[in-house]
């Protein structure tokens, strides 16, 4: 089947947070996809509305066996039934679970520049952030400093590791051998892991991830594994994750915390959207894959033929773009964009200052002719900067 990434739907008048925006702006910032669903979701969503009833719900063995299935066949890792714990999203397992295996004033360690909603989670709870900044190197590439990371899992009050894998805002997926030497580290030190891999199934044509559990599979007791169809799919708003917890005491711990914080019930349409995405969309998924690859490339050739001071870092996974601006010495780049050409992109500066300031994060998950015509107003904001 052949699927229409080209056409344009007209979010505005829908409450669409990426879309409350001015008149004359053009939205490249929120993470989420300017696409429609796949057929198969809407079908599915369609159906279920058509029953007219929308009750408290529960998780039928489908919604098992959908994670299960999914994650044992794209990415080579095997949980169980009783490993999965329904929430509503990412960012409440990553909240819930922090006040659950931290206290205040304990560190939570992040290698940033890295996803804004780490930083909330941490210091709303009156946690400390330690950050392990990556090292960028001249190439376009981005690594993990271990002398760096270790120094603050050492310390004693370090007590959480919050992992981005795929790493957003880079786009970087990580090896083996890396996520091998993380859980080494974390397991010397004592330090639990929360694995955010909602990014994971949007990877570039012939890239696959490595589930961090995969790749440290001693550290089952001791990681929480995020995951979701809410990125690949384009269904964030019908609010349906799971975490994915091997440990028997650490996932009553986690299944406490989402029900203390009552975020671990799902809506009417929650099941319906995963079911249906993680059984009968892969066809759509490696359709979009394709067409984001393509997005992206079409960024880096016109950024490197008429934007030579600006440097955007390889991305193999996710649909978001790390452009380094650093060159033009612009404070706050994002902001002058935004007011000068009214392209939205995010402040690079949330994902941590140390790391972030002078950047900006790109959102290319829209359709060609509005990453042309982002890019052509970024020239514009470029010209005007120098």
């Amino acid at each position: 089947m052949k699927y229409d990434f080209d056409s344009l739907t007209d979010r505005r008048g829908t409450a669409a947070y990426k879309w409350n925006i001015g008149e004359n702006e053009l939205p490249m910032w929120v993470a989420d996809m300017d696409f429609r669903a796949a057929p198969e979701i809407i079908d599915a969503i369609n159906e279920r509305v058509r029953n007219g009833v929308f009750g408290y719900t529960y998780l039928p063995d489908e919604w098992y066996d959908a994670y299960t299935g999914w994650w044992d066949r794209r990415h080579g890792i095997k949980f169980k039934r009783d490993d999965l714990i329904f929430a509503t999203g990412v960012v409440p397992i990553l909240s819930s679970s922090v006040r659950k295996l931290t206290t205040e004033n304990e560190n939570v360690v992040l290698m940033t520049p890295v996803y804004n909603c780490f930083f909330s989670s941490a210091v709303n709870s009156g946690r400390r952030v330690l950050e392990a900044p990556l090292v960028f190197d001249n190439d376009g590439g981005c690594r993990i400093d271990f002398v760096a990371l270790e120094k603050a899992l050492a310390d004693p009050q370090t007590s959480l590791l919050l992992l981005c894998n795929p790493h957003n805002p880079t786009g970087r997926i990580w090896t083996e051998a890396e996520l091998s030497e993380v859980g080494r580290l974390c397991l010397e030190y004592g330090v639990n892991v929360i694995s955010d891999e909602i990014h994971c199934d949007i990877t570039d044509p012939g890239k696959e991830y490595v589930p961090f559990l995969r790749a440290a599979p001693e550290c089952s007791e001791i990681t929480v594994t995020c995951l979701a169809p809410t990125k690949a799919f384009n269904i964030a708003g019908l609010q349906t994750a799971c975490a994915a917890v091997r440990g028997k005491r650490l996932r009553h711990r986690v299944w406490r915390a989402l029900n203390t914080d009552e975020v671990g019930e799902p809506n009417a349409f929650a099941v319906t959207a995963a079911v249906a995405a993680f059984t009968r969309c892969e066809g759509w998924l490696d359709a979009l894959r394709q067409y984001i690859y393509e997005n992206k490339l079409l960024v880096r050739d016109f950024i490197t033929a008429r934007l030579p001071e600006l440097k955007m870092r390889h991305s193999e996974a996710t649909y978001l773009l790390w452009i380094d601006m650093s060159a033009l010495g612009v404070e706050h780049p994002a902001e002058f964009i935004r007011e000068r050409t009214g392209l939205v992109l995010s402040e690079g500066a949330i994902y941590g200052e140390q790391t972030g300031a002078y950047h900006v994060r790109m959102n290319a998950a829209c359709p060609r002719s509005v990453v042309t015509e982002g890019l052509e107003r970024l020239e514009k904001a470029v010209e005007l900067m120098r």
